[in-house]
């Protein structure tokens, strides 16, 4: 699911509560904010937009669809787009937007998934891998839904800066959890995500059995630049998100010869 965040500096307050994660009881103003905030609309959707590239034709889950921004953004470049959250609100929001007849599941990543195998071209997890402590079930389940010669586009927090959200530092190479508090139309609201060393991002694609083609770290939209005049610089000059594209081999050896 895509989530919503300032840049870097304002992950700000930790959080120490039961309750974490609630995009249930959040769905309404998260996608309000979604809409056309700096992070999200100029700088990590238009970057998994671009990372597609050409979609036409091509049918794509978005894994963590939220309210949809990312799936319509897909189905307008002719893409068919099925969309799964773990949220019923988040999914209710994206069916307002994406029409009574879109193909939206509310499925938890941590579980199997209700589809065939080889059913997809792509997959697009926009900001949602980092909300899991072992990515081995759900990489194992994205590649066994897609076809060979299919993609995984996947973004995530950058583990350089999930490193820094706490105080003393932790230990980089750990699998750690972090909480903080997220500020979200006046409100605070407790979230819970996991951070790993980027080794340990590669090797959990690879053992999933895909093949890592591209490692980005891309920069905003230039048009946010008049509308976000400081914290477009910001996000301009400091790491925040790391973008993948990984691929299933066409053969079953693993290579593409």
């Amino acid at each position: 699911m895509e989530r919503v965040t300032d840049v870097p500096e304002s992950f700000a307050r930790s959080a120490d509560r039961d309750q974490v994660n609630d995009y249930d009881g959040f769905a309404e103003a998260y996608s309000a904010e979604n809409e056309n905030n700096l992070v999200n609309a100029y700088y990590e959707r238009p970057a998994m937009v671009a990372l597609a590239g050409d979609v036409a034709g091509r049918r794509i889950l978005d894994a963590g669809c939220g309210s949809g921004p990312l799936s319509a953004a897909l189905r307008d470049r002719g893409a068919v787009v099925t969309g799964i959250d773990s949220s019923a609100a988040m999914l209710a929001l994206a069916r307002r937007r994406l029409g009574d007849d879109a193909d939206l599941h509310v499925v938890d990543l941590s579980d199997p998934l209700p589809f065939a195998d080889d059913a997809f071209d792509d997959v697009v997890a926009s900001l949602v891998l980092h909300y899991l402590k072992d990515w081995g079930p759900a990489l194992a389940e994205l590649r066994r839904v897609l076809r060979p010669g299919g993609r995984l586009i996947a973004s995530v927090d950058h583990p350089f800066v999930a490193y820094t959200f706490q105080d003393p530092r932790p230990d980089y190479f750990a699998t750690t959890s972090y909480t903080f508090d997220w500020r979200l139309n006046g409100q605070s609201t407790p979230m819970r995500l996991w951070r790993k060393p980027l080794h340990a991002m590669t090797d959990a694609f690879t053992t999933a059995g895909f093949r890592l083609a591209v490692i980005s770290e891309p920069q905003p939209d230039p048009a946010a630049r008049e509308l976000f005049p400081d914290d477009f610089h910001v996000l301009s000059s400091k790491p925040t998100f790391l973008f993948f594209v990984v691929e299933v081999p066409l053969s079953a050896t693993g290579s593409d010869d």
